[in-house]
């Protein structure tokens, strides 16, 4: 068993996937309380707008280390939502600061609807993810 540049890869993005599915736990608690009016729009925009960006980064960077580690399949399976989360951040609405969530809009119904089916597929995704870097961690240290 040997440790090597694909099994760091994988560990990397197991921790980084822990990260990952606490933002999506955050966002989807978050429009829970936004649609039970538990909180306000303009507080809950402040809470998640900051959180948008590190996690587009720290998706991508796991992602930039399977590149230079030749997991191909792996990197295939994240290009989706590397993609979404593009589209996402350049198609939001125009605001002061970095972030997704304008809460002038962000009460609208399907606007609300659309941003908690999104946390919700999320979660799930990284969760997913998550064993399977797991998976891809052990098949890693065992094949060298």
């Amino acid at each position: 068993m040997a440790f090597n540049f694909p099994a760091f890869s994988y560990i990397i993005a197991l921790i980084i996937d822990a990260f990952l599915i606490f933002f999506a736990i955050f966002h989807v608690i978050g429009f829970d309380e936004l649609k039970t009016d538990y909180k306000n729009p303009i507080d809950q925009c402040n809470s998640l707008n900051p959180l948008v960006l590190p996690e587009y980064l720290l998706h991508i960077l796991f992602n930039i280390l399977f590149i230079f580690s030749g997991q191909w399949f792996t990197l295939c399976l994240n290009l989706p939502l590397i993609a979404y989360h593009i589209n996402r951040y350049r198609t939001r609405p125009v605001m002061s600061g970095p972030g997704l969530y304008d809460p002038t809009s962000i009460m609208n119904a399907d606007v609300l609807t659309k941003c908690q089916r999104e946390g919700w597929i999320k979660l799930a995704f990284y969760l997913l993810s998550f064993f399977y870097y797991l998976y891809g961690m052990i098949h890693a240290l065992i094949t060298t």
